[in-house]
C-alpha cells in the first residue's frame, strides 16, 4: 500500500484565490457578505462552521439541511433536536450565529445627515442611490414653492428620500429584535428600506405642485399620481443600471421581492380600494402578492394607508421643521420603543403602547399645524399657482427627448421614463432664460416670480361643512365671483373672471372626515400580546370634534389698488351669497356690506350678550 497522501482536489491550492486551507476558504466565504448570509446554502454553512473550528459538526447540519436563512432563528431546542448534545456547544454555535446575523455589512456606507446623524446604509441601497434616476432627486425641491416664502426650505426629495429609507430599516430591525417569531428575515429589511428610499421617485418639478395643481389642469384625464409615476421610475432604474444582478447578488429573489418593493410603494389596488381594504378585518381575499398575509404589518411602515402612522411621515416632519424653523413634536424614537406587531382579525398590525396615545394625537396635530403655516402658506401657494400657470403656457412649446428620439412635452413626459428623468425644477430656469417668442408669456410670469410680482391676496373663508364646494364646481368659481356684484353700491371697476384665482384648500388629520386614531391599536403592559382600541372620549375632553375642513382662498391678478380694493368688495359679496363664514378683515375692507348679513350680525351679537351676562355675573358675584 501506498504510503503518499490521496489528494483532495476540492481543497488543494487555487491560484486564481491564493488560499490553501479549507479556514482560509470559509474564511473568505464568511467575508464575502456581499451575497449576504441569508443566501448561503447547506455547503456554504458548513464552510463557515469549518472557519470557525466546528468543522465536525458539517455532516450534522448537512442532514438536517440547514442553509443561511434559518440560522437567524435555530434555537437552542432546535439544536438539540438535531443531537447536538453538549450544551457548551449548542451556546456557542449560537453565539456565533447571533454575531453574524447582527454584524453590518463590511460595505456599509455612512452618510451624515443633518436629521439622524451618521447613518449606514447598506450597498445595495447605495448602488440604487448612485443612479441618475435617483440622483434626480437632488434637483426637485422638497417643498416646492415654500422655498420663497421659508428661505431655509432649500432641502430636496434626494436627502428626504435616504432619511426614509434609513427610518425604515430602524422601525423593521426594532419589530425584528422584540419580536423574532414574527419570522422577520434579511430580505424584508432590505426590501423594505428600498422601498422607503425609492417611494418619491416619481415626483415631478416643485414636488406636490407638480401632481396637485399642474398635472390636474395640463391632462385632466391622465389622473396623474406620483406614487404611480414612483413605480414606473423604479422599473426604469433597476433595467437601465442592470440592477437585477446586484439584487440577486445580495440575496433577493426575482421577481417577487421587485413586487413587494413596488406594492409598499403604490400598492396593488387603486388608492379608493386599497384604503377600503386596509380599513377592514374582514377575512377578504389577501390581494398583495410579494408577502404573505402573516406579515402585512410590513405594509405599514413605509406609506402606511391604514392610518397613516410611517416612517415617511417621521422624516419629513423632522426634517421640515428643522428647515423651516418650526418646533417639531413628534419624537419617533419614542415610538420606536413602544412599536410591536400585535393580530387584529385576521391580520398583523403595527400597534404601541396605550399611553402613546395622546402623543399620537400630537403628531396629527403637528401634521396640521405644518399645513397651516407652511405647506399651504397663503403667499407660498400663489407662487406655485403663478408657476403652474407658465408651466401651462410653456407646456406645449417645451420638448423633451425621451427614448428612442421621441420629444415629450412637460406633461407628456411622464409617459415616458427617459424624458421624466430629465424633468426636474431646472425647468423653471430653461423658460426662464429661454428666448423662444413661444415662450414669452411663461417667461414673463416667471420673471414676476422672480421680482416678486405676485398675484394679490384678496382673502379667506370656510363653507358650513354640509355645503362643502366640490371639484366639479371649480372651474366655475372664478367666474361666480365676479358676478357677485357688491351691493349697496358698486365699484367703479369692473373685475372679470380671468381676474381671479379660487384656490379650494382641504385642511385635515391625514384621512378626509376621519378620526386616523380610530385605526390604530393599541397594547397594554400586562398582555402585550392584545390589540385594543382607544376611543377618544377615553384621552382627553380637549380633543379636536371635527378632523377636516375646507378653506377657500381667492387672490386677484390685477395689482392695482383700485383693482384690490373692487376684488375685495366682490370676494364679501360672495361669500354672502354663498352663506360662507365672513372674512376676518370683512368689517374693515367692506364696513358698509357686512351688516346686511343678517346671520353675521346674530353671531356676533350672541358673542356680545354672552359677554355681557358673563360681566353682570361676575359683578353680582364680587358684591355678594
Amino acid at each position: 500500500m501506498s504510503c503518499k497522501k490521496r489528494g483532495r482536489p476540492e481543497l488543494s491550492p487555487r491560484l486564481d484565490d491564493g488560499y490553501v486551507t479549507p479556514e482560509k476558504t470559509a474564511k473568505k466565504r464568511c467575508e464575502e457578505v456581499n451575497e449576504g448570509y441569508e443566501g448561503w446554502d447547506v455547503e456554504d454553512v458548513c464552510l463557515y462552521l469549518e472557519g470557525q473550528g466546528h468543522g465536525d459538526l458539517q455532516d450534522t447540519f448537512r442532514k438536517n439541511k440547514v442553509r443561511g436563512t434559518n440560522l437567524q432563528y435555530l434555537t437552542e431546542d432546535h439544536l438539540e433536536k438535531m443531537n447536538i448534545s453538549a450544551v457548551g456547544t449548542r451556546m456557542e454555535l449560537l453565539r456565533i450565529f447571533r454575531r453574524l446575523c447582527q454584524n453590518p455589512h463590511p460595505n456599509m456606507k455612512v452618510f451624515n445627515d443633518p436629521i439622524h446623524g451618521h447613518i449606514e446604509l447598506h450597498p445595495l441601497l447605495v448602488h440604487i442611490i448612485d443612479t441618475p434616476q435617483f440622483q434626480r432627486l437632488r434637483y426637485i425641491k422638497q417643498l416646492g414653492g415654500t422655498y420663497y416664502v421659508f428661505p431655509g426650505a432649500s432641502h430636496n426629495r434626494f436627502e428626504h428620500s435616504i432619511g426614509v429609507g434609513h427610518l425604515a430599516g430602524c422601525l423593521v430591525r426594532a419589530l425584528h429584535e422584540r419580536q423574532p417569531e414574527l419570522r422577520i428575515n434579511g430580505r424584508d429589511i432590505l426590501c423594505v428600506q428600498i422601498a422607503g428610499l425609492c417611494h418619491d421617485l416619481g415626483h415631478g418639478p416643485f414636488s406636490h405642485m407638480f401632481d396637485g395643481r399642474f398635472m390636474p389642469l395640463a391632462c385632466p384625464q391622465k389622473e396623474f399620481k406620483h406614487e404611480e409615476a414612483s413605480v414606473k421610475m423604479f422599473d426604469y432604474l433597476i433595467k437601465s443600471n442592470n440592477l437585477e444582478v446586484e439584487m440577486k447578488k445580495y440575496g433577493l429573489v426575482l421577481p417577487e421581492d421587485l413586487k413587494f418593493i413596488k406594492e409598499q410603494i403604490a400598492g396593488p389596488l387603486p388608492p379608493e380600494d386599497e384604503e377600503c381594504f386596509n380599513s377592514s378585518q374582514n377575512k377578504g381575499s389577501w390581494p398583495y402578492e410579494g408577502r404573505q398575509e402573516d406579515k402585512s404589518f410590513l405594509y405599514e411602515v413605509v406609506a402606511n394607508k391604514r392610518n397613516g402612522i410611517d416612517v415617511d411621515k417621521w422624516d419629513y416632519f423632522a426634517r421640515d421643521c428643522h428647515h423651516l424653523g418650526i418646533q417639531n413634536n413628534f419624537d419617533y424614537k419614542r415610538f420606536l420603543k413602544f412599536a410591536r406587531v400585535c393580530e387584529v382579525g385576521n391580520k398583523k398590525h403595527i400597534c404601541t403602547r396605550e399611553k402613546e396615545v395622546g402623543n399620537l394625537y400630537d403628531m396629527f396635530h403637528t401634521r396640521n399645524c405644518l399645513h397651516r403655516r407652511a405647506y399651504q402658506h397663503k403667499v407660498g401657494n400663489i407662487i406655485e399657482t403663478m408657476i403652474t400657470d407658465a408651466f401651462l403656457k410653456a407646456d406645449p412649446h417645451v420638448q423633451i427627448e425621451g427614448s428612442d428620439g421621441n420629444y415629450y412635452t412637460i406633461s407628456g413626459s411622464v409617459d415616458d421614463m427617459v424624458a421624466y428623468t430629465k424633468l426636474t425644477d431646472n425647468i423653471f430656469h430653461q423658460i426662464l432664460y429661454s428666448s423662444d417668442p413661444k415662450l414669452s408669456t411663461a417667461r414673463d410670469i416667471l420673471h414676476n416670480v422672480e421680482c416678486r410680482k405676485l398675484y394679490k391676496y384678496v382673502g379667506q373663508t370656510q363653507p358650513k361643512s354640509d355645503k362643502k364646494i366640490t371639484p366639479d364646481e371649480y372651474d366655475k368659481l372664478p367666474a361666480d365671483v365676479a358676478n357677485s356684484t357688491p351691493q349697496p353700491s358698486a365699484p367703479d371697476v369692473r373685475l372679470n373672471p380671468e381676474d381671479f384665482i379660487v384656490d379650494v384648500i382641504h385642511m385635515d388629520y391625514g384621512m378626509k372626515e376621519q378620526n386616523p386614531i380610530n385605526n390604530v391599536r393599541f397594547y397594554c403592559k400586562t398582555d402585550p400580546s392584545k390589540a385594543i382600541k382607544i376611543r377618544k372620549d377615553q384621552v382627553s375632553q380637549l380633543l379636536p370634534e371635527k378632523f377636516a375642513e375646507q378653506i377657500i382662498r381667492v387672490y386677484c391678478k390685477r395689482t392695482e389698488e383700485k383693482c384690490l380694493e373692487a376684488a375685495k368688495r366682490y370676494f364679501v359679496q360672495w361669500c354672502m351669497n354663498r352663506d360662507f363664514s365672513k372674512p376676518q378683515d370683512g368689517d374693515v375692507v367692506a364696513p358698509d356690506m357686512t351688516p346686511l348679513k343678517a346671520s353675521w350680525a346674530e353671531k356676533e351679537d350672541e358673542n356680545n350678550d354672552s359677554e355681557h351676562k358673563d360681566h353682570k355675573f361676575r359683578v353680582r358675584l364680587f358684591n355678594n
